[in-house]
């Protein structure tokens, strides 16, 4: 009787895990993207912000840009990912 209990319990794990972390996992990614873009657009922002006033800061302001252009394409690569897990 025990050993039914536990089988069948494996099989309800079996069968219900995978329907519960995919939704989680592409919550997650849709999350993380977010939080990536908001970060850039804010990086891109401060920085031409930062810059203007000065126009000696070349650099900074390529280096605050290229900075908030990868944080971009990882929240952009994020939402791909989230899409893809939702569509397999």
């Amino acid at each position: 009787m025990i050993a039914n209990a536990g089988r069948k319990a494996g099989q309800f794990i079996h069968h219900v895990v995978p329907g519960v972390i995919r939704p989680l996992r592409v919550l997650w990614n849709e999350v993380i993207g977010f939080i990536f873009l908001v970060l850039a657009g804010l990086i891109i922002v401060s920085t031409i912000r930062r810059t203007s006033s000065d126009p000696d800061s070349f650099w900074i302001l390529v280096s605050g840009i290229a900075f908030g252009l990868v944080m971009g394409g990882f929240g952009l690569s994020s939402f791909l990912r989230a899409r893809k897990i939702s569509r397999s």
